[in-house]
C-alpha cells in the first residue's frame, strides 16, 4: 500500500513544479511559497480537524517537537529555495536537481539512521545522480 501513496506523492510533485512554474511569473518567491504554505496549512489542518488527529496533540514528546519543527525549518527553507530556483531556471533543470534529495536521503539514512546500503540501493542512487548530471549539463 505504501507504493501507491508514494506514486501520488510524485504524481502531486510533478504537478507541484508545473503549477509553481506557472504561479510565480512576476511574482516574488518568497511570497509564492508563503502563499503555498497558507494553501497547506489549512488542507492539512482541515484533514486534522476532520479526523480528529489533533487528540494526539498531548501525547507528542519533546523529541517529536523538536524533530518535527526542525523538519518544518527545513521543508520551508527548501520550499524559499525551490521556489527562487524555479523562478531562474526551467523546470526540467530545477526539479531534477531538486529530486537529488532522494540519493542524498539515502545517503543521510546509512549515515544517521544506520539503514543498510544495499548495492541495489547504492546503484539506483548513482544512476538518479547520473540521470541528473545529464539532464542538467
Amino acid at each position: 500500500m505504501w507504493w501507491i501513496y508514494a506514486l501520488l506523492s510524485a504524481f502531486f510533485a510533478a504537478l507541484t513544479a508545473i503549477l509553481a512554474k506557472l504561479g510565480i511569473k512576476g511574482v516574488d518567491p518568497d511570497l509564492a511559497t508563503a502563499i503555498r504554505t497558507v494553501v497547506i496549512l489549512l488542507v492539512t489542518w482541515s484533514i486534522v480537524l476532520a479526523r480528529a488527529a489533533w487528540r494526539q496533540l498531548p501525547l507528542l514528546t519533546g523529541s517529536t517537537w523538536t524533530f518535527l519543527v526542525f523538519s518544518g525549518l527545513t521543508t520551508g527553507l527548501s520550499w524559499l529555495c525551490y521556489f527562487k530556483a524555479l523562478q531562474l531556471g526551467t523546470v526540467s533543470q530545477v526539479a531534477p536537481v531538486d529530486k537529488l534529495s532522494i540519493a542524498l536521503t539515502i545517503g543521510l539514512a546509512v549515515l544517521v539512521l544506520g539503514e543498510p546500503l544495499t548495492l541495489k540501493t547504492a546503484l539506483g542512487a548513482g544512476l538518479m545522480i547520473g540521470g541528473t548530471l545529464v539532464l542538467i549539463f
